[in-house]
């Protein structure tokens, strides 16, 4: 097993519950009616629909960051069975991906939003890993 994809794999599952739960509590909550899913109180500056796309949004982040943390996990646990030039092909581009959005992170929210640290890290234990 290779530990350092399997905690990178590990990483994404947290990073992607993390995000959701608070976005919940500190972003949406305040903008949903009593009962419903989806958030829907618009405001001056946001219309309903753009409310809705942007819930959608911040939910399909974290779901994609666990479709990534299964590809890792998986590849970490049977990274031996595997083809090396194919598992290099898939975590490549995974580790530019995490290395861009760390950055896009950094730079969108000043370095304010914590989320950055965890993607650079995931980032540099794939790098160590591949």
């Amino acid at each position: 097993m290779n530990v350092y994809v399997c905690i990178a794999g590990i990483l994404c599952f947290l990073l992607g519950i993390v995000h959701s739960i608070l976005g919940e509590y500190l972003i949406f909550n305040s903008k949903r009616n009593k009962g419903s899913l989806v958030p829907s109180k618009k405001s001056e500056a946001l219309k309903e629909r753009h409310l809705r796309i942007l819930w959608a949004t911040w939910h399909l982040a974290s779901v994609f960051g666990w479709g990534i943390g299964a590809i890792l996990i998986k590849i970490s646990a049977e990274q031996n069975e595997l083809d090396s030039t194919s598992i290099g092909f898939i975590i490549q581009p995974i580790i530019y991906t995490m290395f861009l959005s760390s950055l896009l992170v950094l730079v969108g929210t000043k370095g304010k939003h914590p989320g950055w640290v965890v993607l650079l890290i995931i980032g540099i234990l794939l790098v160590i890993g591949n």
